[in-house]
């Protein structure tokens, strides 16, 4: 194993812990990272379990590929977003898997490369994308978006009051380029807080680039086909947009009726497909935090997939 990744694994106890690991059980990391929950996932399945490992990021496999070599066949590495997982695991032929992890947002791996442009504190190219081979960087939304566009995408993902200041700013200064000429710009605009005044922009243009809340909103229905019955779905979320989604998806599921409230009988047809395990999101330890500053925001749903009953009827409003 390389001990030297700087990748500390969120909430890595707990995960392991929710997903009810057995010996012998498949296992999908959608966002495999460096590896560092992968390692606790196939040592729990020992000896013989089997883990698929998704990710878009290219270095991201490299390393998690480094680290888990250890496991030889026990492990499928595949450059693919967590959107594809089903036909990840038809590809495979492994049917349905026991459970399903993702770790969702940006890894301390990617933050602290600075030529991935995701950092303000250290100059790099004002990139930010997951996948290298996408489109559309974040210099692209800096140099292109109106000011109006910009002050929009800023409040919406990053939940930025001084957004329009923040965007006027941006287009005055136009072009930028790298990381700290737009984190200097922000800090000229914003001055007095607990936080870097550029966090949230930076965030807000990272979601956008990668079309964050799209894919997830995209991706969990996908990997809720993908479970077995009794299967576990452990979701961790850095962002209140990411959490809520999320939490809607998951109640959504928990119900065997979503008619709207106002009507008396039901006629959706739709069956609960999920029981929730954590009523409230497991938040990480005052001592993970402690060692971790960036698991502070760090949320954990986990999610059982029911039985489907042929013989269960859908009948009036719960």
């Amino acid at each position: 194993m390389d001990d030297d990744i700087p990748h500390l694994p969120v909430l890595y106890e707990e995960v392991i812990a929710g997903l009810q690991i057995e010996p012998g059980g498949l296992y999908v990391d959608g966002t495999v990272g460096a590896g560092g929950h992968a390692i606790g996932i196939l040592d729990a399945s020992a000896p013989d379990g089997h883990l698929l490992g998704l990710d878009v990021d290219p270095d991201a496999l490299q390393i998690s590929r480094r680290r888990l070599a250890y496991y030889g066949t026990r492990v499928t590495l595949v450059p693919a977003s967590y959107v594809s997982i089903k036909a990840q695991v038809d590809a495979l032929a492994l049917g349905t898997v026991d459970g399903v992890l993702l770790d969702l947002g940006l890894s301390s791996m990617q933050l602290d490369r600075s030529e991935r442009g995701f950092s303000f504190q250290e100059t790099g190219p004002l990139d930010m994308r997951f996948d290298p081979s996408a489109p559309q960087t974040a210099a692209d939304l800096v140099n292109t978006l109106s000011e109006q566009e910009l002050a929009d995408l800023i409040y919406r993902y990053g939940d930025e009051p001084a957004s329009r200041a923040i965007a006027r700013a941006i287009v005055g200064a136009r072009p930028i380029r790298t990381t700290t000429e737009l984190a200097d710009i922000i800090s000229h605009v914003v001055r007095r807080r607990k936080i870097h005044p550029a966090t949230r922009t930076f965030q807000a243009l990272r979601i956008a680039v990668n079309a964050e809340l799209a894919q997830l909103s995209e991706g969990l229905p996908a990997v809720l086909s993908v479970l077995c019955q009794g299967g576990r779905l452990a979701v961790i979320s850095f962002h209140s947009l990411e959490d809520r989604i999320v939490k809607q998806f998951l109640a959504r599921e928990a119900r065997d009726c979503i008619c709207p409230p106002e009507a008396l009988i039901c006629t959706c047809g739709h069956r609960a497909t999920v029981e929730i395990v954590t009523r409230k999101p497991i938040q990480p330890s005052s001592h993970e935090v402690a060692r971790n500053p960036r698991s502070r925001s760090a949320r954990l749903r986990i999610a059982t997939k029911l039985r489907i009953d042929a013989e269960r009827g859908v009948g009036g409003k719960d």
